[in-house]
């Protein structure tokens, strides 16, 4: 009779407790930080000094954001990519932001004994046989994979090898499923839009993140778009090595360059002013090539990368932008990649009427009770779909009293939208973050967006006399 092995039924048991442990702390912390914010709502109504409301409301934004900062840190996983979405200095409290901010690239590491258990398998080599050098250390961790500097046998190149961390996929699905309960909640009671679809979005793109293979193929699918829609494509695209892909392990190109947060540091230590000419046009810069990169892949291709956060984007020799880590990607019908293009005409034209109809072609679904609801929608446009900030605001408060989301109910939102909607939010976070205020997508991706329309035959009569202007947009993409 074989002995029991009371080690391995201990670390099952732990494995199954895992999950339930997980779910306790996320409720227990969230409802702790929700339920503060609204007893704090009730005090500070009584006080009637605009300036002493303030003070209140960031000694409030501070107490949250340790407590939001010490669950994404404990619990790491998925709350590490919250992290990343809340920490984002246009849209959340500034203290929300200085705190959350720390964590986008504190993932914990794995230990490299199991790293290389997670190689030898996938590869079905030794590394020894693989690679002739491979740093032990990792050069990143983040809340799915960490990375490694390595050098593969026969090729003098550096590459990178990205090595997802075993059993996260199981750990990550179930704080997905709590967040989808607490969206219901709070679009229930708080919130007057469909996060529910929003967080469906969410679990379907996390999901796709763990197929390597799936982030190889979508690299090489936009680097040749890219590559071959323009003369010198706007950002740099790692080269997979195709030999070296797996579910968990993929192998690419290294590139080298300091992370876009970094620039106004890098800067400083080369003796520039970061808030200088000089500085500012090497910022709009790089915000073009990035934005004029997303405009192609999002309106003429509409499959694009879709998660464009701070750590994964740098800036290399000459301002040039290089953009990492495809595991979420998204393709759009071509029915809301056309809405979305008469949307950006909208924004860009000021166009409310343009705009309303724009809703009502993506399946975006309003309920308004106010004056002016047209302007109300072109506004909450703005708010969701352009990168420019308003006059003198440097953070949105898309949930204030007076914002377009209380004026306008969200019903309904397109679950494949959402990924156009945190990519956008994404690049404009960016843009406040280094320091540009006033950049809007939309005014760039107008051309694109009429270059997509007239494509497929749908630009509008009124617009149609416009065709002669688009041989001056030759020069803007010669590449096409």
């Amino acid at each position: 009779m074989h002995g029991i092995d009371f080690k391995e039924i201990q670390e099952k048991l732990a494995d199954g407790f895992l999950p339930w442990q997980r779910s306790f702390q996320f409720w227990a912390r969230t409802s702790d930080i929700y339920t503060g914010y609204k007893v704090f709502q009730l005090r500070v109504s009584f006080v009637k000094d605009a300036k002493k409301q303030e003070e209140m409301w960031e000694k409030q934004h501070e107490l949250a954001a340790h407590k939001i900062y010490s669950m994404c840190s404990d619990l790491g996983g998925f709350f590490l990519k919250a992290a990343q979405i809340l920490g984002k200095p246009d849209l959340a409290p500034a203290a929300w932001v200085r705190k959350l901010v720390t964590l986008c690239d504190q993932a914990p590491a794995t230990p490299f004994d199991a790293v290389r258990a997670v190689l030898e398998k996938e590869l079905g080599q030794s590394i020894g046989q693989v690679f002739e050098t491979f740093d032990d250390k990792p050069i990143g961790s983040a809340s799915i994979a960490q990375v490694h500097r390595a050098r593969v046998k026969g090729d003098k190149r550096d590459v990178v090898v990205k090595v997802q961390h075993p059993g996260v996929e199981r750990l990550m699905m179930t704080d997905i499923r709590n967040l989808q309960l607490f969206a219901l909640f709070m679009q229930k009671t708080d919130v007057k839009f469909d996060l529910f679809s929003v967080t469906k979005e969410i679990e379907k793109q996390i999901g796709y993140e763990f197929d390597f293979e799936r982030e190889a193929n979508a690299m090489e699918k936009i680097r040749r778009f890219l590559y071959d829609n323009n003369r010198k494509s706007p950002v740099l695209i790692p080269r997979v090595l195709p030999n070296l892909v797996t579910r968990r392990v993929l192998v690419m190109d290294y590139i080298n360059g300091i992370p876009i947060l970094s620039l106004g540091d890098e800067m400083a230590k080369r003796g520039i002013n970061p808030r200088g000419k000089v500085a500012d046009t090497a910022k709009n810069k790089i915000l073009s090539s990035l934005s004029q990169a997303y405009g192609q892949m999002i309106l003429k291709s509409g499959f694009f990368h879709a998660d464009p956060h701070p750590g994964n984007i740098l800036i290399c020799k000459g301002s040039e932008v290089a953009l990492l880590d495809y595991g979420q990607v998204k393709e759009l019908p071509d029915h809301l990649r056309l809405g979305y293009a008469n949307l950006v005409i909208a924004i860009a034209d000021n166009n409310a009427s343009l705009a309303s109809q724009s809703f009502r072609e993506l399946g975006i679904v309003t309920y308004a009770k106010c004056e002016n609801e047209q302007q109300e929608l072109l506004q909450l446009a703005k708010t969701m779909f352009d990168t420019k900030m308003p006059p003198g605001v440097s953070v949105m408060q898309p949930f204030s009293e007076d914002s377009s989301i209380k004026k306008v109910s969200v019903e309904s939102f397109p679950e494949e939208l959402f990924s156009v909607l945190r990519t956008v939010l994404l690049l404009r976070g960016l843009s406040v973050g280094i320091g540009v205020n006033n950049y809007s997508c939309a005014q760039q991706w107008k051309p694109i967006a009429q270059e997509a329309l007239l494509a497929s035959g749908r630009l509008s009569t009124g617009r149609r006399k416009q065709k002669r202007r688009f041989c001056s947009l030759r020069s803007l993409f010669p590449g096409d």
